[in-house]
C-alpha cells in the first residue's frame, strides 16, 4: 500500500511538472484568451460566470507577468490537488486499490489532461466539485451530530458556483442523497443541511450585484419567452451531436465502461449508501446536460463534474469484475492505455506528423489554438505600415470575441484607446452578445467637453463619439468576402486589404483577411 502511494505521487509530481512545460510552450486557447480579458477587466460576477476564473487568472499573471504560463499557473497545481483528493475520497469510500486506479484513470483521460494545462472555468468547477464532494462525506460520517464540515461544505459548494453556475447543481445532488437515503434523510429535520445552504448564501451576492448593476441582462437567458423558445426549440440533431462530442472527451472504451458501471450499480445503490452517494453526484448532472442539449448544442465539458464520482464508482466496479475474470483486467488495461495515447495526442496532435502522418488541421479539435503569435506578429507590422500610409492611427476589430482576445493577448503593440478598453473590439451589435458588449466600446458616446459648446438642438445625444471619421481594420479567420453588414454600414466604404495564408509543416492552418473600413459614421438606428 505505502509502495502504491509513493509511486502515485511521484507519477503526479512528474506529471504536474510536464504540464507546467506545455502550460508555458503552448499558445493559449481562444478561450484562454477571453478569460485573460476577463482578468483585466476585474468585476464582481460576469455574463455568463462568476470570478473565480478572472480571479485565478489575474493572480497567476501577477506572479508570472502576461505569458501563458502565468495565465495557466494554477491548473496543472489544480489537477494536482484534484487527484489528491479523488485519491482521498476512493480510499474513503472503497479501499486503497480502487482509490490508485481511480487517480490513474483520471489522469489518462484526455478532458482531465486538457483542463489540467489550459486553464478555464472547468479547471476549477472540477477541483471545487471534488473538494465540496469530500468534505460532504467527511461530515455524513460524524451525522447525526453537527461538524464543521456541513458549513465548509456549503463555503466550498459556494466557491464553486462563483467559478462555474452549473456548479449549483451540487446542492441538488445532496438533497438528493438525504432524501434517498433513508439512514440520512433525519438530517432535513436537522439544521445541519440548511447551515449548510446558509453557507452557500453568500455566493449569490457577487452574480446578484452584477446583475443590479446591468438591469439583470445576466438572466435573459432564463426569462418566460426565452423558456418558451426553448420549449419549442427540441432538436435530436443537437442531442446526437453534443453526445457525439464525448467520445473525444473521454475515450470511446472508457466510456463504454463508465456507463455500463453506471447502470450496473443502480440496485446496489439502493443498499449502499456509499455508492448512492457517487450516483447522486453523477446522474443528476448527465440528465441535466441531455436536458440541455435537447435544446442546442451543449459544451460536452458539462458533463466533466459527473465523471469524478463515476470514475470511482466504475473503479470499483471493473475491479471487482476483474477479480472474477482475468480477460477483465486485461480489456481494463488495454482501455486505460488507450485513452493515455487519446490524451498525448490531444495535448500533441502534431506527434502524428511527426511520423509522416499528414493529419488536415480541419480535423483537429486544437486547430483554432495554433498560430495566433504568427498572426498578431504580421498584424502589428501590416498596422505599422499602414498607418505611415494613411498618417492617421487605426483601431483593431476582430470577427468574433475569440479572435480579439487572441489578438489581445499576442500583439506587442497592445494600444488601447481609453481606460477599460480592449485593444481589439467585435463588431458593433444593439445585442448582448458577451463580455465585451459591458466594456467599452467604439460605437458608444462619451460626455461632450463643455467647452465645445456643441450644438444639440436637432438630436437628444449630447455626448460624442471619438471614432468618427475614423479608419478601422476589420480582422477575419473566417473566408468572408465582406465585412459583416453592420460595419459596411457604419463606414463610408471598405476595402481588402491583406490576405495571410498562414501554414504549420507545410499544411494549412488558417487564412486571416484584412479589410480596411474608413470614416466610421456610427450605425444607423
Amino acid at each position: 500500500m505505502k509502495v502504491r502511494l509513493f509511486v502515485l505521487i511521484g507519477f503526479l509530481l512528474l506529471l504536474t511538472g510536464i504540464r507546467w512545460w506545455f502550460s508555458a510552450n503552448l499558445e493559449l486557447s481562444p478561450e484562454e484568451g477571453y478569460y485573460y480579458q476577463w482578468a483585466q477587466h476585474p468585476d464582481v460576477s460576469y455574463y455568463k460566470n462568476g470570478p473565480g476564473v478572472a480571479v485565478a487568472i489575474l493572480a497567476g499573471t501577477s506572479l508570472f507577468g502576461s505569458t501563458e504560463f502565468g495565465v495557466r499557473f494554477f491548473s496543472p497545481l489544480l489537477g494536482f490537488c484534484t487527484s489528491l483528493l479523488v485519491y482521498l475520497l476512493g480510499y474513503k469510500l472503497a479501499r486503497e486499490k480502487v482509490a490508485f486506479w481511480s487517480v490513474v484513470g483520471l489522469n489518462l483521460l484526455p478532458l482531465f489532461n486538457v483542463v489540467s494545462v489550459r486553464l478555464t472555468v472547468d479547471s476549477l468547477s472540477i477541483f471545487f466539485w471534488v473538494a465540496a464532494l469530500c468534505l460532504f462525506w467527511l461530515a455524513i460520517e460524524r451525522s447525526p451530530g453537527f461538524s464543521i464540515f456541513w458549513p465548509v461544505t456549503g463555503l466550498v459548494i459556494g466557491l464553486g458556483f462563483l467559478c462555474k453556475y452549473e456548479s449549483a447543481l451540487e446542492l441538488v445532488s445532496v438533497l438528493l442523497f438525504l432524501l434517498v437515503v433513508p439512514k440520512y434523510r433525519s438530517e432535513l429535520r436537522r439544521p445541519n443541511f440548511y447551515i449548510l445552504l446558509l453557507c452557500f448564501a453568500p455566493s449569490l451576492a457577487p452574480p446578484v450585484l452584477w446583475n443590479l448593476r446591468h438591469d439583470w441582462l445576466g438572466l435573459d437567458q432564463v426569462t418566460n419567452q426565452a423558456l418558451l423558445n426553448a420549449l419549442l426549440t427540441i432538436r435530436l440533431s443537437h442531442l446526437g451531436d453534443s453526445l457525439f462530442a464525448q467520445p473525444a472527451l473521454y475515450s470511446p472504451v472508457l466510456l463504454i465502461g463508465l456507463m455500463i458501471a453506471l447502470f450496473g450499480s443502480i440496485r446496489k445503490a439502493f443498499q449502499n449508501s456509499k455508492i448512492c452517494l457517487l450516483l447522486t453526484f453523477s446522474w443528476p448532472v448527465l440528465l441535466f446536460y441531455v436536458i440541455i442539449a435537447l435544446h442546442e448544442v451543449s459544451d460536452p465539458a458539462w458533463t466533466a463534474p459527473a465523471f469524478i464520482g463515476l470514475g470511482i464508482l466504475a473503479t470499483h466496479y471493473w475491479l471487482q469484475a476483474a477479480s472474477r475474470r482475468a480477460l477483465v483486467s486485461g480489456l481494463c488495461l488495454a482501455a486505460l492505455i488507450l485513452s493515455g495515447l487519446q490524451a498525448s495526442l490531444a495535448m500533441n496532435p502534431n506527434v502524428v506528423r511527426t511520423i509522416g502522418i499528414s493529419l488536415p488541421y480541419d480535423l483537429e479539435a486544437n486547430s483554432r489554438m495554433q498560430g495566433w503569435q504568427t498572426v498578431a506578429a504580421a498584424i502589428d507590422k501590416f498596422r505599422a505600415d499602414f498607418e505611415n500610409k494613411l498618417r492617421a492611427k487605426v483601431f483593431l476589430i476582430g470577427n468574433e470575441y475569440q479572435t480579439s482576445s487572441m489578438l489581445s493577448f499576442y500583439l506587442k503593440d497592445k494600444r488601447s484607446e481609453g481606460p477599460g478598453h480592449p485593444p481589439v473590439y467585435i463588431p458593433e451589435s444593439q445585442d448582448i452578445q458577451n463580455e465585451f458588449s459591458f466594456w467599452p466600446r467604439y460605437d458608444e458616446f462619451v460626455e461632450a467637453d463643455p467647452s465645445s459648446n456643441r450644438d444639440t438642438t436637432f438630436t437628444e445625444e449630447a455626448g460624442v463619439n471619438r471614432f468618427i471619421d475614423r479608419t478601422a481594420l476589420y480582422i477575419t479567420d473566417r473566408p468572408e468576402a465582406s465585412p459583416p453588414q453592420n460595419l459596411q454600414s457604419a463606414f463610408t466604404r471598405w476595402e481588402l486589404v491583406a490576405v495571410y495564408d498562414l501554414t504549420r509543416n507545410e499544411v494549412p492552418l488558417r487564412q486571416i483577411r484584412i479589410f480596411a473600413c474608413y470614416q466610421y459614421q456610427t450605425l444607423p438606428l
